[in-house]
């Protein structure tokens, strides 16, 4: 991490990495493989939280109406990262969707204070129309971009995303980060938000090989997507889970 002198990454080196895992009922098993590949390569403490959207109804934090082209429980909730944290701090919000594949502290080395935001800035535009289990695939600027960011949740600019603007403000002014300037977002490589399907990688250049594998157009949980790439790696990742669960 990089310091910007007030000690404030140094204090919070000594606490976990707050990390806010989007939760959908359809992909309860995604989540929880997600979240044993963050754990089982950390070499930092992680305190890993689902956002529940029923959990953030029943106390009062997110009351809107889903979209019909909101293909997951969390497409606006994600945006409460920040006022989880209690707007302290660094904290990585993430889809469940996502498979890690490398140790999260790498990731939090790049954490650069200047920053409101980091995330991997893609330019991608599917070619489907459909992803997951049928849900209609959309179009639009810094798609994914949300899908994966680390939040400076101290930063003045953060505090912009209370509740009631989670709750009211449009897809756009949100997944484009509208209530930033540009020069406040930080970019982060792509390999931490590998998108399968889209990215690639190139034989022999490690640094094009994945960290974080997302499967935006859907996982191997999905019975139209069994056979994506990296499906092998997801499914392994899911029986040392479903091992581990059945011991406990």
């Amino acid at each position: 991490m990089l310091s910007n002198g007030n000690g404030e990454l140094k204090k919070q080196e000594q606490q976990p990495f707050k990390i806010f895992v989007g939760y959908d009922t359809k992909e309860d098993l995604a989540y929880e493989v997600c979240r044993r590949s963050i754990l089982k390569r950390s070499s930092i403490p992680v305190q890993i939280t689902p956002i529940k959207q029923s959990d953030l109804r029943n106390n009062g934090l997110y009351w809107r109406q889903r979209g019909k082209l909101e293909s997951t429980e969390f497409s606006f909730s994600r945006f409460l990262t920040p006022f989880l944290a209690d707007y302290q701090g660094w904290a990585m919000f993430v889809d469940c969707d996502f498979l890690y594949l490398a140790d999260i502290k790498e990731l939090t080395d790049l954490i650069d204070d200047k920053y409101a935001i980091m995330c991997v800035q893609h330019d991608y535009a599917p070619k489907e129309t459909t992803k997951m289990d049928g849900a209609v695939q959309t179009v639009y600027p810094r798609k994914n971009w949300s899908s994966m960011v680390l939040y400076n949740c101290g930063h003045p600019s953060n505090k912009a995303l209370t509740p009631e603007v989670v709750n009211s403000e449009t897809g756009a002014f949100l997944h484009r980060f509208q209530w930033l300037q540009d020069d406040q977002i930080g970019s982060v490589p792509f390999v931490w938000n590998f998108l399968e399907g889209h990215n690639k990688v190139v034989e022999g250049d490690s640094s094009t090989f994945p960290k974080a594998i997302h499967y935006t157009r859907g996982g191997p949980w999905f019975e139209a997507w069994k056979n994506c790439e990296f499906a092998d790696l997801w499914l392994a990742e899911m029986e040392e889970y479903l091992k581990e669960a059945s011991e406990v």
